[in-house]
């Protein structure tokens, strides 16, 4: 069966960033990635790549920052008061936080922190980075209507966080 629209998807994968270093990969779970095709849960490229691939199939994907998770926008950079953050909290490079603003909820991380200025960062981790997938499809299906309206797989031991492969996650529905 071929990889298409209103497909269930599973697959194993590694991913690594442009300096060939693994960021995350179906081993560490010790389960398939598992995703609805055609509703862009999966990064663009990846899905793109996917398309019209059968079980048992190996392919390795090198997948461009548009077609991951964008480029770096330095818009996306910011300067915030400490006066924000809860009194006393110890405010280091490297924490992340959910900020709230005019524009929606963004994940932020902290990347500078200079007397009661905390310069902030929105884009997301891996933006302007090339991914390079190595994928091995373990099996395709009819997604169950179910499924499609939801917009994940359902089986036991799915993979829903918000990693590499994950983009959008689908997780929430309490279905699991």
């Amino acid at each position: 069966m071929k990889i298409t629209k209103d497909h269930a998807v599973f697959f194993d994968y590694e991913v690594r960033n442009s300096r060939a270093e693994l960021l995350d990969s179906s081993a560490q779970s010790g389960n398939p990635m598992a995703y609805v095709h055609g509703y862009s849960s999966i990064v663009p490229g990846l899905e793109k790549a996917l398309e019209g691939k059968t079980a048992g199939e190996r392919l390795d994907v090198v997948v461009p920052p548009v077609e991951a998770y964008g480029l770096r926008d330095e818009r996306r950079m910011g300067k915030v008061e400490r006066s924000i953050f809860p009194e006393g909290a110890e405010i280091k490079p490297g924490m992340r936080f959910r900020a709230s603003s005019e524009h929606g909820s963004d994940n932020v991380v902290v990347v500078a922190v200079d007397g009661d200025t905390i310069t902030v960062d929105a884009n997301h981790p891996l933006a302007g980075e090339t991914l390079t997938f190595n994928i091995t499809v373990r099996d395709v299906r009819p997604a169950t209507p179910e499924e499609i309206s939801h917009g994940h797989v359902h089986h036991a031991h799915s993979h829903e966080e918000d990693g590499c492969c994950g983009g959008h996650g689908g997780g929430g529905c309490g279905c699991h």
